[in-house]
């Protein structure tokens, strides 16, 4: 209704590149009404100030341990120390994507706006389902509103749930990037979606310890797709 608000949105630059995704109706009523405070802009300095050491301090110094170890040669290395990386590599992509969220969302504090939390304390999920209910949020909630619902959701049946699940996953590893090793870590995650769905009685007896091991170690594995080059890589 209003081409100036909408201009505003569409230029907001905190989140412009990587997210938070937030929609029009998101910050609809913050942009018409909107007093700047200094309690606020505190806050966004404290919040700016967070995510910068996780993506600076931690994620960079993470990221300069991974590339070390894999620039090495395969049968040079010791298992030990290919665990070690594929593990710092989990704690580097939360880290630098959670701190430039941060950083966006203290940015969007500055001018009294605020920007929709993206991560949850994502690691602590004991099935797949919960972890993608706490990892880029934004992002889960775009697919389910504009893939998922709109392919029919959970409305026409199991199987129909199950392949529409499959499809949002694909579409996300495609959101990703324009690489195969992407789109395999969609599919893998899309898969251990259905399989938890499937077995969701039977998941829930389990150990909340146990459920807990399994999630993270099956995160951790497919992040190894999303860091290689290409598929064969990490078979190799």
């Amino acid at each position: 209704k209003s081409l100036i608000n909408l201009a505003l949105y569409t230029s907001f630059f905190p989140q412009l590149i990587a997210g938070p995704i937030v929609k029009y109706h998101d910050i609809e009523e913050q942009i018409s009404s909107r007093i700047v405070t200094y309690k606020k802009f505190a806050f966004g300095i404290k919040r700016f100030v967070y995510g910068l050491a996780k993506k600076v301090i931690l994620s960079n110094t993470f990221a300069e341990v991974v590339d070390k170890i894999l620039s090495c040669k395969v049968e040079e290395l010791a298992s030990s120390a290919i665990w070690l990386a594929i593990l710092l590599y989990t704690l580097q992509i939360y880290f630098d994507f959670s701190g430039y969220c941060d950083m966006a969302t203290g940015i969007g504090k500055f001018f009294n706006i605020d920007i929709p939390m993206n991560f949850n304390s994502p690691y602590r999920a004991k099935t797949i389902t919960e972890f993608w209910g706490c990892w880029h949020m934004t992002l889960t909630r775009f697919f389910t509103t504009y893939v998922y619902i709109s392919l029919g959701g959970n409305r026409k049946g199991k199987l129909r749930t199950y392949f529409n699940v499959m499809i949002v996953f694909f579409v996300s590893g495609i959101w990703h990037g324009a690489n195969w090793t992407f789109i395999l870590w969609g599919i893998m995650h899309g898969a251990a979606s259905v399989v938890t769905r499937i077995f969701k009685k039977q998941i829930a007896e389990w150990h909340p310890a146990f459920s807990w091991l399994c999630t993270f170690s099956f995160v951790n594995v497919a992040w190894i797709f999303f860091r290689a080059d290409s598929i064969s890589q990490p078979v190799t």
